[in-house]
């Protein structure tokens, strides 16, 4: 699988502190099955994470995970605020893309959003970029108003629910929101949002699992939400066609 969203980077944000929180959830991803993780530090403005900061960390992790033996590729992104979004350059956001590919990971408010939310997602695609709609369903301005979400897919935005919220751990209302936006084809993803190896962790398979108790049909989907789609996206390549 691979996990567009987590946040792995040691001292960075609100992620693991120490090398070795890191290390172990990065070896708790790959137990589960993940194989690419793209390590997303926030940038917004309590976390101004640089481009050039988030590569040393990925390059510095990445040999801790080769010598630790952690069998997982890492690669640069970051999941910004939509005010930062809004206020960086072309050549900034592109540095923080997921992978060096098209798509920035917005973060979604977690409180009211007025038009803004609309009006910053259009200009960033008028300027060449991909959306791609960090854990929608925790996002209140959403779930007020989910015809908010469905006309920014329809523009073009595409929407990453969290693997936790499906399998309930972020309360009952964000569980069943993100179920709803599955059934309604409106996911293109499914990430962990991870960060830490307790507490947040990957737990992908569990996601899925929990979700395909209560939708059935979800699990001719998982190759798509989980390796198909983050692989198209990582490379820029064209989205594939939901499956049937």
């Amino acid at each position: 699988m691979i996990d567009l969203h987590c946040h792995v980077l040691p001292g960075v944000d609100d992620g693991p502190v120490t090398d070795d929180e890191a290390i172990a959830l990065a070896r708790a991803a790959a137990q589960d099955g993940t194989r690419v993780l793209v390590a997303t530090p926030h940038r917004s403005p309590r976390w101004p994470t640089e481009p050039d900061v988030v590569a040393a960390a990925v390059d510095r992790l990445s040999l801790l995970l080769q010598e630790a033996e952690v069998p997982l590729e890492l690669r640069t992104g970051a999941e910004i605020a939509l005010e930062e979004a809004a206020r960086l350059d072309d050549g900034t956001l592109a540095a923080l893309a997921l992978g060096g590919g098209p798509h920035l990971l917005l973060e979604c408010p977690h409180g009211p959003a007025g038009d803004v939310l609309e009006r910053t997602v259009a200009e960033l695609m008028e300027r060449g970029h991909e959306i791609l709609l960090a854990h929608p369903e925790r996002c209140p301005a959403f779930q007020d108003r989910p015809a908010r979400l469905r006309e920014l897919v329809a523009a073009g935005a595409r929407c990453c629910v969290t693997a936790g919220a499906l399998a309930g751990r972020f309360g009952a209302g964000s569980q069943w929101f993100s179920l709803e936006l599955l059934r309604d084809g409106l996911v293109h993803a499914v990430a962990s949002d991870a960060h830490a190896p307790t507490g947040r962790p990957p737990g992908l398979r569990a996601g899925l699992d929990a979700a395909a108790e209560r939708l059935p049909a979800l699990a001719g989907q998982r190759r798509w939400l989980t390796t198909d789609v983050p692989a198209a996206i990582l490379a820029g390549d064209v989205v594939p066609p939901r499956p049937g």
